[in-house]
Order: structure tokens, then sequence, then C-alpha cells
């Protein structure tokens, strides 16, 4: 009888003695436990809680270098992907040749409302160009930079047919000695750091007058920096402000949420976009959030809010501002690019996490784009003090209290366009005499002074 109740293993237990039901009961407990075991390591597999940083989406940032010196060009766009980009959105596209390379915008990778004139979208290509430029001297290649002038206007809302990729930029290079920066070692190092910092540490006084410095070398931007003090108070109190206005205009929040990449199936299928592990939590609580079912999107904006207070702006000892004379000038904003995506790659190669935080930019922007008179625009002036500049991007700075992890990154396949015919490049060529490309010097200012530098 007990060896048959044991084995039939049938619900309701069947009368018998207290031994007979206590054993039973915890075979089919420990079987439970064990069930619930498999389904949590299951669902910990689902989400990507073993898989930070792993897998195709994050291999370019392992096989950047290529063949080596020898791969030319192509290992300029290789290094060029790897730059930041606002919202992870790699909005680039590339035209190789034997001579130069086109840098072209992606135009369906902007935010909509959240960057109507594409202003962040060309910072973003300036930071890949200036990886480019960095990669082209590891290369043996001298690079001039061409920026394409223009005004950037808001796209139109009703296109009968989709836009093509537009020509932004071009390198041109020629043979010349390699010339390898310390600089082009940190841009495989180089990630966004959304998570703590240490409040208790401050960024050493040598290091912002080298962050000074490298502003000086370009007399079309300005740098403002913002340890403590009445200005700060109100930067802070202006970019929880403009946080919040955000998430409280439906068509910015949607378009932010769009780019949002939450589990690995996501993140392989776009490699781009923010993901869960680029939020900066320690690995016990990154974890946790993974584990637990995708919050209601109000939810999340209100931890948006809360994180930009109490975490970013509460531990970061440093806060800037990037300011040009015209944001929405074109060449402008390459140039803003290129200086952001230097700052960011000195910082890297002092141990210091940096993150763009341009919520109050944003907000300017989609003000202008609605006519309407802009407060955050006049408040930040103030912090400027000085109407002759306007402000592009904003950031933290500061010693991290978490490790930043890579972001998915989209490799060079289906980046790299078929080269122009010769009649076409003429005719580029042209167009860029009569409108005015503005050259920039083929000399990199950080690489020259780059103590790390190497021939």
């Amino acid at each position: 009888m007990t060896q048959d109740r044991e084995t039939s293993e049938t619900w309701p237990l069947e009368p018998g003695s207290e031994a007979d039901t206590r054993r039973i009961f915890l075979k089919r407990a420990g079987g439970l436990v064990l069930l619930a075991a498999g389904g949590l390591a299951w669902r910990a597999y689902d989400t990507g809680v073993f898989s930070v940083g792993r897998g195709p989406a994050y291999e370019p940032w392992k096989t950047w270098q290529g063949q080596g010196p020898s791969e030319g060009p192509l290992a300029l766009v290789r290094a060029g992907v790897l730059a930041a980009s606002v919202h992870n959105t790699q909005p680039w596209l590339f035209r190789v040749g034997a001579e130069s390379l086109e840098l072209l915008a992606d135009p369906g990778r902007h935010l909509g409302p959240m960057d109507p004139y594409r202003r962040e979208q060309h910072i973003s290509l300036g930071c890949a160009l200036e990886n480019m430029v960095l990669a082209a001297g590891a290369q043996g290649l001298k690079p001039e930079v061409e920026f394409l002038p223009g005004k950037l206007a808001e796209p139109q809302a009703e296109v009968p047919i989709a836009p093509a990729p537009e020509v932004v930029a071009r390198l041109r290079f020629t043979p010349s000695r390699r010339d390898i920066s310390g600089l082009y070692a940190a841009i495989s190092q180089r990630h966004t750091n959304r998570g703590p910092y240490l409040a208790d540490r401050g960024v050493p006084r040598e290091t912002l007058w080298a962050f000074n410095d490298l502003a000086r070398e370009d007399d079309s931007l300005r740098l403002v920096l913002l340890e403590d003090g009445g200005r700060r108070a109100v930067f802070d109190r202006l970019m929880v402000d403009a946080t919040e206005a955000i998430v409280a205009d439906r068509e910015m929040i949607e378009a932010s949420n769009s780019w949002f990449r939450l589990t690995p199936r996501e993140i392989e299928q776009h490699r781009d976009g923010p993901t869960i592990d680029s939020f900066g939590l320690p690995p016990l609580s990154l974890a946790a959030v993974k584990m637990l079912p995708k919050p209601e999107p109000e939810k999340t904006h209100r931890q948006w809010v809360a994180a930009t207070r109490d975490v970013q702006l509460a531990t970061a000892p440093l806060v800037g501002i990037i300011a040009v004379r015209d944001p929405y000038e074109r060449a402008t904003a390459l140039r803003a690019g290129l200086f952001w995506q230097r700052l960011q790659l000195w910082a890297t190669a002092q141990g210091l996490a940096m993150q763009p935080m341009n919520q109050i930019v944003q907000m300017i922007d989609r003000d202008r784009q609605q006519a309407r008179t802009s407060a955050f625009a006049a408040d930040l002036a103030e912090i400027l003090g000085d109407g002759r500049w306007q402000a592009t991007l904003a950031f933290r700075a500061g010693y991290p209290a978490v490790a930043a992890v890579p972001s998915p990154r989209r490799g060079i396949d289906g980046l790299v366009l078929e080269e122009a015919p010769a009649s076409s490049l003429r005719e580029a060529d042209l167009i860029a005499e009569q409108s005015g490309f503005s050259v920039r010097p083929t000399t990199d200012p950080s690489v020259a002074r780059d103590p790390t530098r190497s021939q």
C-alpha cells in the first residue's frame, strides 16, 4: 500500500501513515522547488541576466581594429561606429574611396520630436568624425576634414518619398607616417556611464584646466564647467524640470521610448538604442530589474525623473555645457560633436566617467519647433552669462561608482555604401567649391598635445 501510494503520485493523498504522507509531500515539494528554480534560471537567461555586454551586438567593440595598420580606410569606419550618439541611434552611413571617405546622415535614425532639427544627430556624426580622424593617424593616413555647410532645418512632415542619405562631411587622406594617440586607444574603452558617480571625489583642478585647454583649440565653441554654487543649483533645477516636461510631452516621450531595447532578442535584432545594462545599476540590482515583469511606462517615466534628480545630478561633482554661436548651423554641430567625443576620450584615459544630459536643450528645440517662448532658453542663457553663445550639449562628469558597460553596435556590414562614380564625385567637388566647404586643420590638436602619442 505504502509503496503504491508513493509511486502513483496522485492527488489528493490517499489515507496512510503520517510518515508516508510527510515523505510524499517532501518529494513533491522538492520537485516544485526544482521546477521553480528552473523557471527562474530560464527567466534569467531569457532576460539577459547572464549576457551583459555579450553576443554579436557587442562584437564591434572587440574587432574594431580589424586587420591592423594594413586595413586602410575601412579601419576608419570600424572606429567611427564606436562613437557616442544620442540615444545610441548610430545615425551614420559611410562611402569609402581610395583617397576619401564620405560621412552620411541616415535620415531614418533620429529622435523626431526629441531632435526636430537633427542638431543632436549631427553632433553624433561629429563624434564619429573624431574617431575616424584618430584612426586615420593610426593607419598612416593624414586626414583633412571638410564640412558640408548649411542650416539645420526641421524635416518635412509630409514627404511622399523617403529622403536619401545626406553627405555631411568628407575626409580626404594622403599617406603619412603612423601617428598613434593615447586617445585612439581609448576609443574602445569609452562608454556612457548613467550610474552613480563618487560624489565625495571631485574632479582635480588639473583635469578642469585640461578640459578648458581642449575647448580653446576650437574657437567656434565655448565650454562652461559648474561644480557648485548658484549657477549649478539653477542648472540642476532646469534639468529636472526639463525631464518632467519631456515626460509630459506624449510625442517626445514616445519617440524616446521607441529606441529602448529591453531584452537580448531586441538587442540582437536592432543592435542600437539604450539597454537596461546601460542604466548604471550594481550587478545584483541589474539582475533583479531584469527578472521583474516589464513595468508600465508611467512608472519608468517617474523613475527617469527620480534618477535624474537623486542619482545623476546628486552624485555628479561636475556638470558642463558646450555652447556655440549658432546651434542650428550644420558645421557648428559637427564641430561640437568632434569636441564632445574628444573630451570623452580624454576623460576615459583619465579614469573619469561622462554622460550627456541634454534634456534642457531638447526642450529648447521643442519650444522653438512649437513657436513657444522658451523659459528654458532664458534661464540657460543666464547660466552662460553671454548672449553671444547658445548651449548645444550638456553633460556630467565624475569618477564612477559602477563601471559602465558597452552599448550594442551595428557592424560595418550594411553601413558602407557603394563608392560614388567619379563623375558624381567631381560634381560633388564643384558643389562644395560653390557652396564653400569649411576645412578643419589636418592635424588634430588633441593628438598633437597628447603625451602618450607614439610614432
